[in-house]
């Protein structure tokens, strides 16, 4: 029966690693033609991040925890403020949405995180790319919009882009990393822990997606000032214009 439960629970993990989605590595593009030089009197309007931290469950289920994302979006936004002088325009950040604003901007910022996952696992993961982005790619084209319903957005009609910025955080549970440990002795990988970022930024005249900086497994641990530092930094990295340096070294992030 002991061997049989061992047999059993292998299976399952096999099972379920393959229902798994594959991470793509860091990854950033910028649309064909555009050129974004540093003070060249451009207007970005920085909307609010959205950021998300919790816990990753033993079956892989975000838990979202509330002080771990006070504490991350109060780091993020002191980060952004520190940082935000090197991105080479002028940055205003965007107006505190109330009622119907406040719900246009809610839309937009699920339909940016959902169109830099669909970038990533349509374009920039080998795999998963569908036929026309196959052709986008060979044709060094990098086509993805938004809509014409972000020029709609409270302080869009003062500025020229849109920065958009979407963090979430998954850290490992007991349950999860117990998960993990079993799995390595099966020989089935299980992860624990996810931290996505991406950062775009979008004409707020077309909606066109100039640039993007998207990644799966991010570093930095933003419950912690410094770790929110890189994290933002690592987002920003070669952003049009801007004067942010790389990390020397990839920062590390609590599983």
């Amino acid at each position: 029966m002991h061997r049989i439960a061992i047999t059993l629970f292998a299976t399952l993990l096999a099972i379920y690693s393959a229902i798994t989605p594959l991470w793509a590595q860091e990854r950033s593009a910028v649309r064909q033609g555009f050129e974004l030089a540093p003070q060249s009197c451009k207007t970005i309007l920085l909307l609010r991040p959205t950021v998300r931290v919790g816990a990753q469950s033993t079956g892989g289920l975000f838990e979202p925890n509330a002080e771990w994302t006070d504490q991350a979006r109060a780091n993020i936004d002191a980060a952004l403020a520190t940082m935000q002088s090197q991105l080479g325009n002028v940055v205003v950040a965007a107006p505190e949405p109330y009622g119907e604003d406040a719900r246009k901007v809610a839309e937009h910022m699920s339909l940016f995180a959902a169109v830099s996952r669909a970038v990533i696992e349509y374009q920039f993961f080998v795999g998963n790319r569908l036929p026309t982005k196959k052709r986008d790619n060979k044709a060094d084209v990098f086509d993805w919009s938004l809509g014409t319903g972000v020029a709609d957005l409270p302080g869009a009609q003062n500025a020229d882009y849109a920065l958009f910025i979407y963090n979430q955080d998954q850290y490992g549970s007991t349950g999860r990393k117990m998960l993990q440990i079993v799995g390595l002795v099966a020989g089935v990988g299980v992860t624990s822990g996810q931290h996505v970022g991406y950062a775009g930024l979008i004409d707020l005249k077309t909606g066109n997606l100039l640039w993007l900086n998207a990644d799966f497994q991010m570093g930095g641990d933003v419950r912690e000032a410094e770790g929110a530092h890189k994290r933002v930094r690592q987002l920003l990295e070669d952003f049009p214009g801007s004067t942010i340096p790389k990390d020397a070294a990839p920062a590390e992030t609590k599983p």
